[in-house]
Order: structure tokens, then C-alpha cells, then sequence
């Protein structure tokens, strides 16, 4: 049976680089997924909102998601934002979607925006009335995740391995859409979100539990509900 599945991303390319072969797979398997990205991505250094926009919808398709949607919120000042303003679109596209499975950010990231958003993640799926959100999971971003703070409370640690052997091509393919469309998303080796360290990455978490390639998240919350 088909799910609904819901990405939220603080900022354009988030979702590539976290859960893209994750996405691949889901699209595979018959899943409805929306991409929801929160930030305009830009407003902090430059002005070309247009052109991280369609970045990230060409990297979507290449995904094969359909459903992108943008919040258009300041890039790296969420944490300045009342937090409703935050919890109003990620419910409202939990609602409109009727989403199953939630991926957000993790807790500990080293980006204000990446901590934010969890933390509206966490109010919008509160499992009480009609919230249709049975499964969520945090997920890790290069260059973010792996550079917060060494603490035991918010280190990643991933309790979920997703074998992505067979979609690991389409997400450096959805990489390299963001390199063709806005090149300054995507920095050069050695950089953590470089196409040769997404690979690397990939294969490290896949080792580390006997795969090809993973990608690695902590578990929130599984509600196993009566048929």
C-alpha cells in the first residue's frame, strides 16, 4: 500500500542532500511525496530566489517529485520568528497532504535554521486529534549535522539505515541539478557537499550495516495503530 510522505527542508537543496536517494526510493515504491522548503535560501547573502527556486524543482523531478512546495521564510532567521509562523505551513501541508511519514531536520544541527525547524516539526506532528503522522524521522546534512556541537544530547545519533544502492545515482543526479542551475550550492572536493563526498557519505553510512549505501536517520516517533 502506497504512502503519503512529507520532506520538510529549511532550505533549498536540504532535501537532496539529506533524504534524496530516500525520496528516490519512495517515488519507486509508489509513494505520494511532497517537498516542502521553508526558506528562500538566499536572503542572507544574495538576492536570486528564482534561481534557487527552480534548483530545486529540477532537482525534485530528477527525484521524481511532483509536489514542491515553498514557505518563502528569510533564510537564516527563522530562530527571529515568532515559532507559530514556522508550525502554520509545515501543519498546513501535513494536513493537505494527509502525510505518513514526516522527515525534518535534527536537533543538533550547527544551522539556526536546520535547530528551528525541528523544533515546528515537533508541534506540528503532536499524534492527538486528526494528525495523520505515524512515522517521523530527523535526518543529517552535509556540512551541518556533522559540524554541531560533540554533545551527547544532540549528536546524531541514527537509530534508521535506508538502503539506497540503487538510488544513490539519481540523488548525485539531483546533486548535480543544483550545479547546473545554481552553481554555488555545490562546493568543490573536499567540501562535505561536494558530488564525490555525497558518494562517500552514502557509502560510509551503507558499510557501516552491511549495504552499498544509506542514508541514516534518528527515529522521533512509529505509531503501530490497529488495522
Amino acid at each position: 500500500m502506497s504512502k503519503r510522505v512529507l520532506v520538510i527542508a529549511a532550505h533549498p537543496d536540504d532535501e537532496t542532500y539529506g533524504v534524496g536517494g530516500t525520496i528516490a526510493r519512495h517515488v519507486r515504491r509508489g509513494d505520494r511525496v511532497t517537498v516542502l522548503i521553508m526558506t528562500d535560501g538566499v536572503t542572507a547573502r544574495h538576492t536570486v530566489t528564482s534561481l534557487q527556486e527552480t534548483a530545486a524543482l529540477n532537482a525534485c523531478a530528477v527525484l521524481g517529485v511532483e509536489d514542491v512546495r515553498f514557505a518563502r521564510l528569510p533564510d537564516q532567521r527563522l530562530d527571529a520568528l515568532p515559532l507559530l509562523e514556522l508550525i502554520r505551513p509545515i501543519t498546513a501541508a501535513i494536513t493537505d497532504t494527509g502525510a505518513q511519514i514526516v522527515y525534518t531536520h535534527h536537533r543538533g544541527d550547527a544551522n539556526q535554521d536546520h535547530r528551528t525547524i525541528f523544533a515546528a516539526t515537533m508541534v506540528a506532528i503532536r499524534p492527538f486529534g486528526a494528525c495523520p503522522v505515524e512515522q517521523a524521522y530527523s535526518y543529517e546534512v552535509a556540512s551541518s549535522t556533522e559540524w554541531g556541537a560533540p554533545f551527547a544530547e544532540t549528536a546524531f545519533q541514527p537509530t534508521c539505515f535506508v538502503d539506497i544502492s540503487s538510488t544513490l545515482e539519481t540523488k548525485l543526479r539531483a546533486v548535480a541539478a543544483y550545479t547546473e542551475t545554481h552553481e554555488s550550492e555545490v562546493k568543490p572536493f573536499p567540501h562535505p557537499r561536494s558530488p564525490e563526498a555525497t558518494r562517500i557519505y552514502a557509502q560510509q553510512r551503507g558499510v557501516s550495516v552491511g549495504m552499498l549505501a544509506a542514508e541514516a536517520f534518528v527515529t522521533i516517533r512509529q505509531l503501530m495503530k490497529e488495522d
